[in-house]
Order: C-alpha cells, then structure tokens, then sequence
C-alpha cells in the first residue's frame, strides 16, 4: 500500500466516493502543514492603525500579524496587534512607529504572542516582546510556553497570605509593612524618588526572583536605573523595558510580558518581586489603543476599556494556588507598582481606580522630599492593608502611638513656626517634639545604606536601638 493509499483510508476520511476522499486528503494535509499561513494585505493606511482585509474570519482580538516590510528602525519582524474587527476588515496597531507600509502590503496571521520563559533569563533585559536588548546573545527559549494573556488563579483556590516580608526600608518595615504576595502601589509625582525607592526594594534578600517593568521611561534613565540604582539586585532580576519614546502598543505590552514572566517563576514555587514603573504610563498606552480602535473617551480622557484592564492585569499578581500538601512549596508574586500622579492628585481616575484595586498604598509627598528627607514616605497617608499580618498586637499599639505623635507634631506645625506654643502648656506634644524629630532622622535612608540582617528581620529592635544610641549622644 503506498503512502497515498493510506492517508485516504485513514479511518477520518473514509467516504463512498472518490471525490469525498480526495476532499479528506486535502483537509489532512491542510492539518499536518504547518507552512501554510493565512495571508492578506493593507487597504488603509492611518498614523494610528492600519486596515486590512481578508482576515476577518481568521483572527481574534489580541492576535499577532506580521507585515510583510522591511523595518526602517528596531529588531525582527513588522509586527501589528489586532484592535478591532469588523466584517470584512479587521484594524491593526503595529509594534514599531517606523514601518514602510503601502496599500497592498501582504499581512500574516501569527496568533497571539506567546513567550518560553527560562530560569537563564534572570539578569538578561528583554523588550515588550520579549526580545533581548542588552547585546549579551540570544535568550534561551524555555520548553514551557506561556501567554501574555492569562487569567488570575480562582479567588476560591488561592492560598492565604499570611507571611510577612522585610524589604529592608525601614520606613515601609515600620510604618506599612508587607506581607508576601501582597500587592501596593508606590503613588508620586514626578522627581519624588519614586525610581529610587523601587530599586531599593529589589535589593531586599527575601525574594528569590525579581521581574521590573519599566514602561514609558525616558531612555536615558534605563541605564541608569540598571547599572546604577538596580546594581547587584540584577543578578536575580529580569527587567522589561519598553520607553516613552517607543509605541503604545509596546508600552502596553510591557507589564504583560513581565506579569507572564513572573507567573511562570511563581507557578514553580518560587517568591516573586515584581515591580512596575509605572501603572499610570500602562493605563495611558492602553487609552491610546483604545482610542484608535474608535472607543470613546469617559473620565479625563480615559476609556471605559482601561479601567477593565487594570484590574485583569494587577489581579495576576498575588499568590498562587493553595498546593495540596504542605510539602509543596507555595509561589506567589508581590507586586509593587508605582502609580505617577500627574500634578500631585492623588485622585485622579487612575490613581483613584489602582488604589481600590490594591492592597495599601505608600505615598511619596513632595514637601517631605523639599525637606530632604528620603524616601520621602507619608506615613500618615500611607496604608498596608496587610500590617495585621506582620505587626505582633504590641507593635500594632506602638505604631499606632507613634501615628498619633506624628500627626500632632505636623498639625502644630505652623502655630509653633508663629510662636504661638510655649513648652510646658501640653506634656504629650513637648514629648513629641522631642521624639519624632529623632523618628524622622532614623527614617532617612540612601540607596546605598546596607542594613546588617538583624536591622532588617527586625526593625523594631533596630528603632528603639537608634532611639537609645541618640539619647546617648545627646545625654
């Protein structure tokens, strides 16, 4: 029996007649041909989308093409995002701001994006599309393959978080601490230290990987942040970058990429830091693809669509499936994103749409920073709504006087810069003006402070041992 002979009488495509079988053999070929892909072409051009027909009944929201042109500038191949189909045409936003496309151009499907993440990636900085962009070679394609696209694991089957974590920021240690799979946002205007408070908590030791998203920064700053504040921290890290200057679509992939990255590490139980910077430019990139699909604006200039969006991509992080013996380690993503808040409003759509979705805020105030006082954290106006699980009932109490002191010395402020207080008159605000500046003093911290490991696992004793290292030598 040839070969021939055989497909026909696979037992799929047994017909009566030869033309039902010579129909089954092209289907099974059809099937086991991976060569052949679906093809169209350009019949509008936009500054920001391009039309194209033939596909419409090939492709879903989200998939990849590929144009057939040669890129003017960047890596690879021309590739589109799929925004928005309509009968007999479908809309795409390309990659790349660069491309020689004309009408007629011939457009590939490809499917959605996907990635083959690999333990060899840490240290290595890709792009949105996973691609590396740090001239070290190419990466190493893991054997899984992941989607930038995922869905959170179901409410009802996530573990407990129930761990505390140090980052070794006394400030964050003491006042707001974290818990390990918990997820908060950094809020700041523009040149507070927000950059340099992130790097400073990829440095903390009790993560096992680290995955940073920097979406929309200015290419000069990436280096920067890399070799400079990021530092030896690198060693554990991945960092996905996508910058101001490239398109939305790369910037709103960016955070996918990372949050896929560090999915793939937390489903092998392992602890993640995942950091991004910053959720505000995401929701921005996002509103422009949004917009060019023809979405109408709502809030602000925002889109209804970014509003969904945020929560499907923040509720990726967290911690993972509750495994079914404690043997099984537990893999979780704490995720720390920091949130730019243009003219320091805190509560503009976005930043008022983040906070809810999150677990605690740290909020960056720029008089604090005018002050010199870094970081410059609000420890009044910031929140971990997770502190339960890391404060003993004892530094609950503390923490709570130390608030109370805090906000009695700030409120008094102005009357005592007019001389409108004289010490005696209030015990408690002479003993907080005696104290908090001491507070504050301890608070500071440069990036390159190195905190020895019992500061760090407990800041409490290493609080109330500046404390007493001050009165000493004072007294």
């Amino acid at each position: 029996m040839t070969s021939s002979d055989a497909q026909v009488s696979h037992p799929r495509y047994i017909r009566t007649s030869k033309l039902d079988r010579l129909q089954g053999v092209v289907r099974l070929l059809q099937d086991e041909t991976t060569s052949v892909r679906t093809c169209g072409e350009v019949t509008q051009i936009t500054p920001g989308y391009y039309g194209i027909s033939g596909l419409d009944k090939h492709v879903c929201i989200g998939d990849c093409v590929e144009l057939d042109v040669k890129r003017a500038h960047g890596r690879g191949p021309a590739r589109a995002e799929i925004i928005r189909i309509d009968e007999g045409k479908v809309y795409a936003k390309p990659y790349s701001q660069h491309l020689d496309v004309g009408i007629g151009t011939r457009v590939f499907c490809m499917g959605p994006v996907q990635l083959n993440p690999d333990s060899s990636w840490t240290g290595r900085v890709i792009d949105a599309l996973g691609r590396p962009i740090d001239g070290r070679g190419m990466l190493v394609p893991g054997r899984e393959q992941v989607a930038l696209e995922s869905d959170p694991p179901p409410a009802m089957e996530r573990a407990l978080i129930d761990k505390p974590v140090r980052t070794g920021v006394r400030a964050v240690d003491l006042f707001t601490p974290l818990c390990v799979g918990q997820r908060i946002g950094v809020f700041a205007g523009s040149g507070v230290g927000k950059s340099t408070l992130l790097a400073m908590f990829a440095k903390a030791l009790d993560f096992e990987i680290v995955v940073v998203a920097l979406v929309g920064e200015r290419g000069r700053e990436v280096r920067e942040f890399i070799e400079g504040t990021l530092g030896d921290a690198l060693k554990k890290s991945i960092v996905v970058v996508a910058t101001g200057d490239e398109s939305p679509m790369m910037r709103r992939q960016a955070p996918k990429t990372a949050m896929a990255i560090a999915e793939f590490f937390r489903d092998q139980g392992k602890s993640v830091l995942m950091i991004m910077d910053s959720a505000t430019r995401f929701a921005q990139a996002a509103r422009d693809v949004a917009m060019a699909s023809g979405e109408p604006a709502v809030a602000r200039g925002f889109t209804p669509s970014v509003f969904s969006e945020l929560p499907r991509l923040l509720e990726r992080a967290g911690p993972g499936i509750q495994p079914d013996s404690a043997d099984q380690p537990c893999g979780a993503i704490t995720g720390i994103f920091a949130v730019l808040v243009d003219g320091d409003d805190h509560n503009d759509p976005v930043a008022d749409s983040i906070r809810g979705i999150l677990d605690g805020h740290i909020v960056l105030d720029r008089a604090i920073a005018d002050q010199g006082r870094y970081p410059a954290i609000n420890v009044l106006s910031s929140v971990s709504r997770m502190a339960n699980k890391a404060w003993s009932k004892n530094e609950t109490q503390l923490i709570m006087k130390l608030k109370g002191m805090i906000a009695r010395f700030e409120e008094t402020r102005d009357l005592r810069l007019l001389g409108g207080y004289t010490k005696g008159l209030d015990p408690d605000l002479d003993h907080a003006l005696t104290l908090i500046p001491r507070i504050y003093d301890i608070l500071c911290q440069a990036p390159y402070d190195s905190l020895s490991q019992s500061e760090v696992q407990d800041p409490f004793r290493a609080l109330s041992d500046a404390l007493t290292a001050q009165e000493a030598a004072k007294g």
